[in-house]
């Protein structure tokens, strides 16, 4: 009685809205409304609604963009006589369409997403067996050895986990390769990484052939080991003593648990934040997706396996004969295989782990590109809306993750639709100046401050829209590509340990200017057919302002090609720890007061110290978090700075045990509330007045900055070629 009671309740619910949406006034009472409606919703976030009123807001917000769709859909397109303003014209409409459905898809995910776990380390008394694996391809050995040590120095029952590297690399395939020299760094590779395990007491496990990539190495290593949990860890992802604490105990809550994911954090910018330099001031483009979207995903039981930083059951994945390898995005391909035989997953909000993001743009273009070709590829043979065994919350949400790679397509149309009419004076969207201002206008900023609702500090106003047309442009061949052939992608390896030593334009830059050009011309014309044609001076300045906004976000995009060097050959990270620094058999009190995987950097506090010189050896004594007694770590004198009483000494490790190594991931990512906190500091709100603001002014900085670069590489090449032999015919 109840369920029928709550069926006609939604009948006539739907009924008043759909009469709200449909009802005819005029345009007056429409831009009223829309005014009506951004004033309540701009309240409600003054007064810092949440909960329900939060809801409200949505709801309001929903129905003008309802209002913008109905009117869109029945009185803006183009004739079907006219097929030259039709086509382009409905395609124009199709990406206005896919946004609406991928911002409902989005409100059903993050309207309410489950807030933060509570901590369960705390409540643990049993200890599974646990096989942590590291699976590697090409990384180097000094990264690996970061890794392992960190993995080996959790803080777990040494006789309750078994760390194993999954080398790929070293394959008897590539040992035994025609190219000789390819032969021979896998056979120096396979020796090194042996005895790095060896003293690192880890199991070293490779395998005859490279098949099914990443998810063929996982599932050799489940061949070979027993524990009832595995814990998988990228070879750039080293773990925090915590982390087995934090996660084992849920599979002890749920015997139909398969998965404890947790986010991946980075201790170095991606190529966007590092060229813009937005790393310290505002959080990074993941933390809208492990802050916000997979805590709504974890509410429909749909937090999904991110590839690292997670850990599974065992008779889960046996279920499936392993992990899923027919798309090149393994993991998520593995966690709907599963959800969708009942199994269930969680995901625990806090930073447990510690990684690098590549360090180039063409690198980072080249991760995002296997990540839509592998959606692409789940779409095309899972297709999640129609995967039996999946319950139609789990079906939304993971139609909202694979489609929402489609954007380079919307985005594509949304640059070069205004061109059609400013160049070939197409009307490709029917409507007055008043209309646009009614209807287009209020959808915008309605559909801005939702945004700014759902994603608030974890996500400034213009930064997604910044970061998808970056990747618009690489993205759009690479997603075509997959549709047209969906078995053609392979498994590439994301270059992470990499930098850059000179500043530079990418090497993937060039069809940002020639876009950044088309659209600053297509400015000047919007600015000259104001003039020259004002009978349609309205529809002008629309299509004006919308060029604008595109040329504002090109512009912004020529910063992010321009890639600033790096003075250090690895990420630093700010620690503050308590040590002793000794030298020539005198104990200085000191703090270490940031980190790399190469080295150090401590301050020394004495009246008394002498400056060292160059290569001067020294010895660092802390205490590690495991709470044990002090340790020492050899160090070179790498460079001194005194200031007062304090002298600064940049130092550099001299590790010759798996000790020192273990003492050097001691250091660096021992301490998992060190990430918590720096997370925390970058996460705030500016509004979207201020942030639209702020957005403005970096793109205008960040269009001189990469002019810039053009004129001196220009300047570069046409020196080099003045450089360069003449060549005299007949000599």
């Amino acid at each position: 009685m109840r369920k029928a009671g709550s069926i006609i309740i939604w009948i006539i619910v739907t009924a008043c809205v759909c009469t709200l949406i449909t009802l005819p006034i005029n345009l007056q009472t429409q831009l009223i409304a829309s005014v009506t409606v951004v004033a309540i919703m701009a309240v409600i976030k003054f007064m810092k609604g949440e909960g329900k009123w939060r809801l409200v807001a949505l709801a309001f917000g929903s129905s003008i963009i309802l209002r913008y769709v109905f009117w869109r859909t029945t009185s803006t397109l183009p004739p079907l006589n006219q097929p030259e303003n039709f086509i382009p014209g409905f395609l124009l409409y199709l990406a206005e369409m896919y946004s609406v459905m991928m911002g409902a898809l989005s409100l059903f995910v993050v309207a309410m997403p489950l807030p933060p776990r509570p901590s369960r380390a705390a409540t643990e008394t049993k200890f599974p067996r646990v096989d942590v694996f590291v699976p590697s391809y090409n990384e180097d050995a000094a990264l690996l050895a970061n890794t392992l040590a960190a993995a080996k120095s959790m803080d777990y029952p040494a006789d309750r986990v078994d760390v194993w590297l999954l080398d790929d690399g070293s394959t008897l395939q590539k040992r035994n390769a025609p190219n000789l020299l390819e032969a021979q760094a896998a056979t120096a590779r396979h020796e090194q990484l042996q005895q790095l395990c060896e003293e690192l007491d880890a199991h070293y496990l490779t395998r005859d052939r490279n098949e099914h990539a990443k998810a063929g190495n996982l599932n050799n290593g489940m061949k070979a080991s027993k524990g009832e949990l595995i814990a998988v860890f990228d070879a750039d992802h080293a773990p925090a003593r915590d982390f087995l604490l934090e996660t084992v105990g849920y599979f002890d809550d749920d015997p139909r648990l398969f998965l404890v994911q947790t986010p991946h954090f980075f201790l170095n910018p991606d190529p966007i934040e590092r060229n813009l330099q937005t790393f310290d001031k505002m959080p990074s483009e993941n933390e809208m997706f492990y802050g916000i979207i997979q805590r709504g995903l974890d509410k429909w039981n749909a937090a999904f396996f991110c590839g690292s930083a997670a850990v599974l059951r065992r008779t889960a994945l046996d279920e499936t004969n392993g992990f899923s390898g027919i798309s090149i995005t393994e993991d998520c391909e593995t966690a709907i295989a599963l959800h969708s035989r009942g199994w269930n997953s969680i995901y625990v909000d806090k930073p447990l782990i510690a990684g690098l993001q590549p360090a180039t743009f063409a690198s980072f273009i080249g991760q995002r590109s296997r990540w839509a070709q592998g959606m692409m590829q789940i779409l095309r043979f899972r297709f999640p809306l129609l995967k039996r065994g999946l319950s139609i919350p789990q079906r939304l949400c993971y139609m909202s993750s694979t489609l929402f790679w489609l954007f380079p397509f919307p985005r594509t149309i949304f640059l070069f639709a205004p061109l059609f009419y400013l160049f070939f004076n197409l009307e490709i969207f029917t409507s007055s100046g008043g209309e646009f201002l009614a209807y287009t206008l209020a959808y915008m900023v309605v559909n801005l401050m939702m945004q700014n609702y759902l994603y608030g500090s974890f996500r400034w106003p213009w930064i997604s829209e910044l970061y998808e047309y970056v990747q618009t442009v690489h993205l759009l061949p690479a997603v075509i590509s997959v549709i047209l052939n969906p078995r053609k992608p392979t498994f590439k390896v994301t270059a992470k340990d990499e930098s850059i030593s000179v500043s530079r334009l990418s090497e993937i830059s060039r069809p940002f200017f020639v876009i950044f050009a088309v659209l600053l011309v297509a400015f000047g014309m919007a600015i000259y057919r104001v003039y020259a044609e004002p009978y349609k001076a309205d529809v002008t300045l629309v299509v004006g302002g919308w060029t604008l906004l595109n040329l504002i976000m090109a512009g912004c995009a020529l910063g992010v090609v321009s890639e600033r060097g790096e003075r250090s050959s690895s990420r630093r990270v700010r620690v503050n720890r308590r040590c002793e620094f000794g030298v020539d058999d005198k104990w200085y009190p000191a703090s270490i007061e940031d980190v790399s995987v190469h080295g150090a950097r401590l301050h020394v506090f004495s009246k008394t110290f002498d400056p060292l010189e160059m290569d001067a050896r020294g010895i660092i004594k802390f205490r590690p978090y495991s709470g044990a007694q002090e340790e020492t770590l050899s160090v070179a004198v790498r460079n001194t700075h005194g200031a007062g009483d304090i002298t600064s000494i940049g130092c550099l490790y001299l590790p010759t045990s798996a000790l020192d190594h273990r003492l050097i991931a001691d250091l660096i990512f021992a301490n998992s509330d060190q990430w918590t906190k720096f997370q925390l500091s970058r996460r705030r709100n500016p509004g979207l007045i201020r942030g639209t603001i702020w957005f403005v002014g970096m793109a205008l900085y960040q269009t001189s900055r990469g002019l810039v670069y053009l004129f001196r590489s220009l300047k570069s090449k046409d020196q080099q070629d003045q450089l360069q032999p003449i060549k005299v015919p007949g000599e």
